[in-house]
């Protein structure tokens, strides 16, 4: 059975490989042609060489709209000596904006490739300290290590980190003060509940932060195209007040139980951790309906349901 399915796998690989073959070589007789014409700079054939060799595995699609970039310094509200974390430079579109922004730019790239090319393009900046540059995963560095309080975070992030990365830096106590990112559009959606229902990303990021919807962002303005719009939002005010009265723990085993079943009632999701009749009567004292659903309810009223239930049962 293993050699058949491999028999049969093995035209649809050789496909596969033949278009990678032309694609590739068709880039590289374009190369050969700019070359011997001499109509060509450093810079376009840089360009051309890191599109042909652009790692998948990173989920590299490099921002190109000089529009989109000015947009988002603006969002991100950064002034003049400020400090920045970028996350992911790429090949520096954003950087270059920042730093003529006049903000303290600390840049996270993991792409070794892109390292020196970033190097040689802002040798007086890094020079002068206002960028610094640090080959490595952001997952695993050491925020206290890299950046000074407060900061903010402003990065084009690979979607597929999307997710880990706002929690790594919404629940770390090493913080910013705001984060502007570019985004999967129908994520953005979702965190801003564009829909009036609450998510359990929606109400993770609410928890800490005022999440807002910058702008949609077009395939045409990234390099190489995703197959989905993006869109770009900033999460202001972050910070970890609103658990004065609960422990996040606490809180997260709440939310999380209320959307354990998304069909069900609130009440019902909520019997695994309480017994029915104080949910019941915390309900009635906020004048929620006993029929409604997690997404239902704000995050406000989240939190002092979640403090409510934790005095009844401690």
């Amino acid at each position: 059975m293993l050699a058949l399915s491999q028999t049969r796998l093995l035209p649809q690989t050789m496909l596969r490989a033949n278009a990678f073959r032309r694609c590739f070589l068709n880039r590289l007789r374009s190369l050969t042609k700019l070359v011997v014409s001499k109509k060509y700079d450093s810079n376009k054939i840089k360009n051309k060489l890191h599109i042909m060799f652009q790692k998948k595995s990173l989920g590299q699609n490099f921002l190109t709209s000089t529009k989109i970039v000015d947009d988002i310094v603006v969002a991100s509200g950064v002034t003049k000596n400020e400090t920045v974390l970028e996350v992911g430079p790429g090949r520096g579109t954003l950087t270059s904006a920042l730093l003529a922004r006049g903000a303290q730019v600390v840049a996270v790239e993991k792409d070794d490739r892109l390292i020196p090319e970033l190097q040689e393009k802002y040798p007086s900046e890094i020079k002068s300290g206002q960028l610094v540059l640090i080959h490595g995963d952001i997952m695993e560095t050491s925020l206290e290590k890299i950046v000074t309080r407060p900061y903010r975070l402003i990065a084009n992030i690979p979607y597929y980190i999307t997710g880990q990365l706002i929690r790594l830096f919404l629940e770390t106590n090493y913080n910013p003060t705001s984060m502007t990112l570019l985004v999967q559009k129908e994520v953005a959606d979702r965190i801003i509940a564009r829909d009036n229902k609450e998510s359990l990303l929606s109400l993770s990021i609410k928890a800490y932060g005022t999440p807002t919807y910058v702008r949609t962002v077009g395939r045409g303005s990234f390099s190489p195209a995703p197959t989905v719009d993006s869109a770009v939002i900033d999460i202001d005010s972050i910070s970890k007040q609103r658990f004065g009265n609960i422990l996040e723990k606490e809180f997260f085993e709440i939310l999380h139980a209320g959307f354990a079943h998304k069909r069900k009632q609130l009440v019902s999701n909520l019997s695994s951790l309480y017994p029915r009749e104080i949910i019941i009567h915390a309900c009635e004292k906020l004048g929620l309906n006993q029929k409604c659903r997690a997404e239902d309810i704000d995050v406000n009223t989240w939190f002092t349901l979640c403090t409510l239930l934790n005095k009844k049962t401690s």
